[in-house]
């Protein structure tokens, strides 16, 4: 009796679609995700097409989800966040995280390059994601983005509303001014498990536009950039009425 035949080692698709979570019905799509221009017969098969959709989908999906998950934002400041969410950067950082570059089809010239460029990390996110789109539909695609994109805006809001606003504030108060910013607590909202509170910056006497926030810090960065902005003449950002 022979001994079974080895079991074939997974495909570099195969291998790809447990990296996405999500296993294509039609692996066309996927295939075509994966070719660079250099590795196609001809450009109509490569991951062009599917990339300029994928940067469609992916723009619509991070508005809607910023939408929702800030309602207290205004315009300016949820395009700010989306154009770093969705930059090119971030697409591939997400690529090389999940090492997207394992399974790219690349042509002779590309392929013997030491390390794949960001740009092309880049096309590959956006060209997965108008895959799963047109094979799975939206909310497939949205579940796929969700899961990677949702991180990355917190990382972005987080910076945003970091130490900068405050540092900044102090460094504006202390040399013009001679004082130190103070923050005052003007109320709170919701239960104990998700509350928001609304906080002001003061120079001396003087008070700035209050913010609301998830948390205090939340709110303190908010009133900071209110104060920051109207001290320069800029439009407040946050209103807190």
């Amino acid at each position: 009796m022979s001994e079974p035949s080895q079991r074939e080692a997974p495909s570099i698709f195969e291998l790809c679609q447990d990296v996405l979570g999500y296993t294509f019905r039609n692996p066309a799509y996927l295939r075509s995700a994966l070719t660079h221009a250099s590795g196609a017969d001809h450009r109509l098969a490569s991951n062009e097409r599917l990339e300029f959709l994928g940067d469609a989908i992916l723009g619509a999906i991070v508005c809607e989800l910023l939408f929702l998950k800030f309602p207290e934002y205004l315009e300016g400041e949820l395009t700010r966040i989306k154009s770093v969410v969705v930059s090119r950067r971030t697409c591939a950082k997400i690529s090389e995280r999940l090492g997207f570059e394992e399974f790219l089809i690349f042509g002779k010239g590309m392929g013997s390059q030491e390390s794949t460029p960001s740009s092309v990390l880049a096309d590959v996110f956006e060209s997965l994601v108008g895959a799963i789109f047109l094979d799975g539909g939206m909310e497939a695609a949205r579940r796929f983005i969700v899961e990677h994109i949702e991180a990355e805006i917190d990382e972005t809001v987080e910076g945003s509303m970091g130490t900068n606003h405050k540092s900044n504030l102090q460094q504006i108060a202390q040399r013009q001014f001679g004082e130190t910013p103070t923050y005052l607590l003007l109320d709170e909202k919701g239960p104990d498990h998700s509350k928001c509170f609304k906080m002001a910056a003061s120079i001396g006497k003087q008070h700035y536009p209050p913010a609301w926030g998830r948390n205090k810090k939340d709110a303190e960065q908010r009133a900071a950039l209110n104060a920051l902005s109207q001290l320069t003449g800029e439009p407040i950002p946050f209103e807190a009425e």
